[in-house]
């Protein structure tokens, strides 16, 4: 995925450029002589498209359009002003060649933003013109002969080019490539500005001229006389003299969330707005500078550290709102250490942007989620580019040694798997991309096609309509997920537990279908490829699910985990086959056939089931039948926290632990042990 730099280099001048960033490789393939030429040419299609629509849309002027789009760009980072300049310098000729029917390619290749090298295929994004392109762009061509504009120079679309500028560009560029504030006065990596890798990012300091008051540090005596680790809570209870930290926060347990991930975690995204004629207006660009300045991403609204409201409302919250409802000691400790681009190969360049200190600190839950790039790339051949399973697993090795280095003892790491992203074609290709919907001319075949073309595409190997590049890509990523498996099945570390789980995109599809969704809706409009936010939110709420323990509940279930009574196999059995029934499963894994035609032929259990996803009351019936029968429990309860609490007499969750492991059940304790670590009820996904 390509450099976020570039961003915010290219963008003032080309204003939309934002499919730079979608189209992205990764960052240590950035050398690459097509990608500063090919992101270009995306980004002057884009706004040449948009042109053209908002004469379209409003019946008006090239001249008219042009100005109407600079007029609902905002002042912040000299947008406006810069769209002005580009329609003074380039204006005249866009006029002339649309309306000389000349479409965005043809523009766009007249003024040498896009360019065919010799040997290399016509990259174009609409239909081709009726006549040869040879003849059309030297028509083209003799069009803005005469023109009265200087030799067009794109040396200056680099904003920091300007003496002026060059020191405060090369400050920024370094705080992005590093994946640190920005603005950082006291060196902690946390900030009190919220864009620029600020507290977007990661919790918001609240003293930036002591280094050692940051989230997430081990109270400094209680917190008596300030708020050292700025969760919100310090001083004494003058009734009884007792410091607000120790009264609150002691024996609690708190614990941040840290993610290590690539754009998807970082929660890239771009408006619809942006690109799209008729949805235009005054307001659509307000956020444009916060997002140029957070490299297009939106980590405050991402799954796992947003701490901002939806704005598709939905209300599914991030694990780090549930960890904070939960305990609101962990007021603020949270870490989105993603970047546009990031993989297993290149997290090592920025990994010690990571703020940890095993001895000052409180355990984290570090979550990996490279998810794309070690298989997704732009080259025209993609496959030897993709990380192989050995690399992958000395790189996560290098990885997990540099956290088991920094983090806190009683730390939990979960790697996650990567996706089958068939269903990117499958589900897109013959649908309009936004840019296409007005005239019915460009389907994401098309996107797909151009951005492959120009070898600036996020992922050749699922972007393609070549099917066996799309199944050695998923077989590719298949292993890659049976890597990570074993690493987190036989590599042990001092200072944290290590887990494994599935990015289980196609049961998401198969529960977001039931809600009545569509499956194109969970993907990123424009650049066809990222998650966009309705499928972020629904996967916090897959992954969180919608039922939570409350503060005696979790006692009640921390209490069980300490203890260290006996289990049998049968108490296995039954909990084995109650996770499945409850995951919608069959049950011939564990137990007696008959367990499960029996399970399978109760009307009021199957009713149960089904019933608004267990939120309503617990509700007693026989488990093996209509007729009672012999069984472990007189209650079949429908989420798996009634299945825990439910659990046989005697039983402590320690003991199934034991139990299971010892009969390579990995899958049941570990979402019992998610269950208790994330505070999660029926987690669907872990069942998998």
């Amino acid at each position: 995925m390509q450099s976020p730099w570039k961003i915010l280099t290219v963008a003032p001048l080309f204003l939309l450029l934002s499919l730079q960033s979608s189209a992205s490789p990764a960052y240590d393939d950035s050398s690459r002589p097509r990608d500063s030429n090919g992101h270009t040419c995306v980004g002057c299609v884009l706004v040449v498209s948009v042109i053209e629509q908002l004469a379209q849309v409003h019946n008006s002027t090239v001249q008219a359009s042009m100005e109407r789009l600079c007029s609902y760009l905002p002042e912040k980072l000299f947008l406006k002003t810069t769209c002005y300049l580009v329609i003074d310098k380039f204006g005249s000729d866009i006029i002339k060649l649309l309306s000389a029917d000349m479409n965005a390619d043809v523009v766009c290749h007249t003024l040498e933003f896009c360019k065919q090298n010799t040997g290399q295929p016509l990259c174009h994004l609409y239909p081709l013109p009726k006549e040869t392109w040879k003849f059309t762009l030297e028509k083209a061509r003799q069009i803005v002969k005469k023109s009265p504009v200087p030799k067009y120079s794109r040396s200056g679309s680099d904003i920091c080019s300007l003496p002026l500028l060059a020191k405060i560009c090369q400050k920024i560029k370094l705080a992005i490539e590093q994946s640190v504030p920005f603005k950082d006065v006291d060196s902690d990596k946390y900030s009190v500005f919220p864009t620029l890798r600020g507290y977007h990012w990661r919790g918001r300091d609240c003293n930036d001229s002591d280094q050692s008051v940051y989230p997430g540090r081990r109270p400094d005596n209680w917190d008596v006389h300030q708020d050292s680790n700025c969760n919100g809570i310090w001083g004494i209870d003058p009734k009884d003299g007792i410091p607000y930290e120790k009264k609150f926060c002691e024996g609690s347990q708190p614990r941040g969330i840290i993610l290590l991930g690539d754009s998807a975690g970082a929660h890239f995204h771009i408006s619809p707005e942006w690109i799209t004629a008729s949805q235009m207006s005054l307001n659509s660009f307000i956020n444009l500078p916060t997002a140029l300045t957070d490299e297009l991403d939106w980590p405050q609204l991402s799954g796992v550290t947003g701490f901002l409201d939806s704005t598709v409302g939905i209300k599914e919250k991030s694990i780090y709102l549930r960890l904070w409802k939960r305990n609101h000691c962990n007021h603020r400790d949270y870490q989105n250490i993603s970047r546009n681009g990031a993989s297993s190969r290149n997290l090592k360049k920025f990994i010690e942007s990571l703020s940890r200190n095993k001895m000052l600190d409180y355990p984290a839950i570090v979550i990996y989620a490279m998810i794309g790039n070690d298989v997704c790339n732009g080259k025209s051949d993609p496959v030897p580019a993709m990380t192989t399973p050995e690399k992958l697993y000395s790189n996560v090795m290098q990885t997990l040694k540099h956290l088991n280095s920094h983090l806190p003892d009683g730390s939990h790491v979960i790697l996650y798997g990567l996706p089958d992203g068939t269903f990117l074609w499958d589900n897109l290709h013959n649908r309009y991309h936004p840019l296409g919907r007005l005239n019915k001319d460009v389907t994401y075949a098309h996107l797909y096609s151009f951005l492959n073309c120009l070898q600036v595409s996020p992922c050749h190997g699922w972007m393609s309509s070549n099917k066996t590049l799309r199944t050695l890509t998923s077989e590719r990523a298949e292993q890659l997920s049976n890597t990570l498996k074993k690493i987190a099945t036989s590599e042990k570390f001092t200072n944290f537990d290590l887990f494994y789980m599935d990015f289980a995109f196609h049961e998401i599809i198969q529960e977001w279908h039931k809600r009545g969704g569509q499956p194109w809706q969970l993907i990123e409009p424009v650049d066809g490829f990222h998650p966009n936010e309705r499928k972020s939110v629904f996967l916090k709420g897959m992954l969180m699910t919608s039922q939570t323990l409350d503060n005696q509940e979790w006692t009640q279930l921390t209490s069980w985990i300490k203890g260290n009574l006996t289990c049998d196999s049968r108490t296995r059995e039954w909990l084995c086959c109650c996770l499945q029934i409850v995951s919608g499963r069959r049950c011939s894994s564990s137990g007696p056939k008959s367990w499960e035609r029996r399970i399978h032929s109760t009307p009021r259990l199957n009713r149960c089931l089904e019933t608004k996803a267990g939120t309503e009351p617990l509700r007693s019936m026989h488990p093996w039948g209509a007729q009672g029968g012999r069984g472990l429990g007189k209650l079949m309860p429908q989420t798996l926290w009634g299945l825990l609490r439910h659990r046989p007499k005697g039983v402590s969750l320690s003991s199934i632990f034991a139990k299971c492991l010892s009969l390579n059940e990995e899958h049941i304790c570990m979402t019992v042990q998610l269950c208790m670590l994330l505070g999660s009820v029926t987690l669907p996904l872990f069942l998998k």
